[in-house]
C-alpha cells in the first residue's frame, strides 16, 4: 500500500511539474503545491526566535506565492525541492497577464457561485468574456481574467456575491494539471485555446476597492471684484497627465479598460468637464468610437455615484 502511495505521488508530482513547466512557457509565475493546495515549501524562517518578514530577499526558497517563477530552471529546482508537490499555483496579478482570478465554487447545501456570479453580472449589465476556465473537483471553476498595469487587485472571499472569490495581488490559482485531496483540476476543452480575456471594465470597477475620498476644503474668499468678467478656472486634478498617458498609450484589446480605470479616477477626485473632454480626446485617438467613449464613461459615473462618499 506505501509503495502504490509513493508512486501515485510520483506520478502526480511528474504531471505536475509537466503542466507547470507548460505554464512558465507562456510567461506565467508558478510555484509547487501540496495535496492541500498549500505552498510545498516550508518556510526558511521556521524556527527563529524573532522572524524577520522576508517576501525571498533571503534569496531562499519557502516563500509561499513570493517564490512563484517562469523561468523553467527555477520552477524544476522548486519542484525537485518539493517531491511531495503534486500541484502548482499561478501567481496572480504579476506580468505580463496580471492575472485576476475569480473564483466560483459549487458545494452541495451551500451557495452557487456560478449562479451568483450570473446574477451580479446582469445585475450590473456586463457580459462574463469567454475565457481560460479550469474545472475544479468540486464542480466549481476558475475563471482567468487579465486587468491592467497599475491596478493592485485584492484578495477576497464572498465579498462580490456568495461563493464567489477573487484572487487578486498576492494570492494564486491551483494551476489544470494539479492534483489536490479532493481530485484534478482540468482546463475546460472549450477553452484550451483561448487566452486570458480583460477584465470587463464594470467588473474591474467592482474589484476595485474604493479610494478614500479626496479631502475637500474650503476656497479662499475671492477680493470683491466686478462682477462681469471670467469665473476663475480651477486647476485640473494634480493626476490629470498622468491618467491620459495611459489612455493614450492603451493597447488594442485594453482601450476601454484603461478609459474606463481613468474615467472612475477623474469621478472619484471631482467631475472636472475639461479632463473628462481630454480623455475623449486621448480615447478617440487610440480608436474608440464616441458611441463607445460615451457608454464607457455613463458606465464609470454610475459606478463611483454607488462608491465614493459625496459631502
Amino acid at each position: 500500500m506505501a509503495a502504490r502511495v509513493r508512486q501515485t505521488t510520483a506520478q502526480a508530482h511528474a504531471l505536475a511539474l509537466a503542466h507547470a513547466l507548460t505554464a512558465a512557457e507562456r510567461g506565467l509565475p508558478v510555484l509547487p503545491l501540496s495535496r492541500a493546495k498549500l505552498p510545498a515549501l516550508r518556510s526558511p524562517h521556521r524556527g527563529e526566535h524573532r522572524p524577520v518578514p522576508c517576501h525571498g530577499e533571503c534569496g531562499r526558497p519557502g516563500h509561499g506565492v513570493y517564490d512563484a517563477t517562469a523561468d523553467p530552471a527555477g520552477v524544476r529546482a522548486l519542484f525537485a525541492g518539493a517531491p511531495w508537490a503534486t500541484g502548482y499555483g499561478i501567481a496572480c496579478g504579476r506580468p505580463p497577464y496580471r492575472l485576476i482570478g475569480v473564483d466560483l465554487d459549487v458545494r452541495e447545501g451551500g451557495p452557487d457561485g456560478v449562479a451568483a456570479f450570473a446574477a451580479l453580472a446582469r445585475r450590473h449589465g456586463f457580459e462574463v468574456p469567454a475565457t481560460v476556465t479550469v474545472l475544479t473537483p468540486g464542480g466549481g471553476r476558475h475563471l482567468w481574467l487579465t486587468g491592467p498595469p497599475d491596478t493592485v487587485i485584492p484578495n477576497s472571499a464572498s465579498r462580490l456575491a456568495p461563493g464567489v472569490d477573487v484572487r487578486g495581488a498576492g494570492g494564486y490559482l491551483v494551476g489544470p494539471g494539479s492534483t489536490a485531496t479532493h481530485g484534478t483540476y482540468r482546463l475546460a476543452p472549450e477553452t484550451a485555446a483561448l487566452p486570458p480575456a480583460p477584465c470587463p471594465p464594470t467588473l474591474l470597477a467592482l474589484l476595485t476597492p474604493p479610494r478614500p475620498p479626496t479631502p475637500r476644503t474650503a476656497a479662499p474668499a475671492l477680493p470683491p471684484g466686478p462682477p462681469s468678467g471670467p469665473s476663475p478656472t480651477p486647476p485640473a486634478p494634480p493626476n490629470a497627465d498622468a491618467l491620459l498617458r495611459f489612455v493614450a498609450a492603451s493597447p488594442p484589446g485594453q482601450r476601454n479598460t484603461r478609459l474606463f480605470w481613468a474615467a472612475c479616477r477623474a469621478y472619484e477626485a471631482a467631475p472636472d468637464p475639461a479632463l473628462l473632454t481630454a480623455l475623449t480626446r486621448a480615447a478617440l485617438a487610440t480608436g474608440l468610437t464616441h458611441q463607445e467613449i460615451h457608454a464607457t464613461l455613463t458606465s464609470a459615473a454610475t459606478i463611483t455615484s454607488r462608491t465614493t462618499p459625496r459631502p
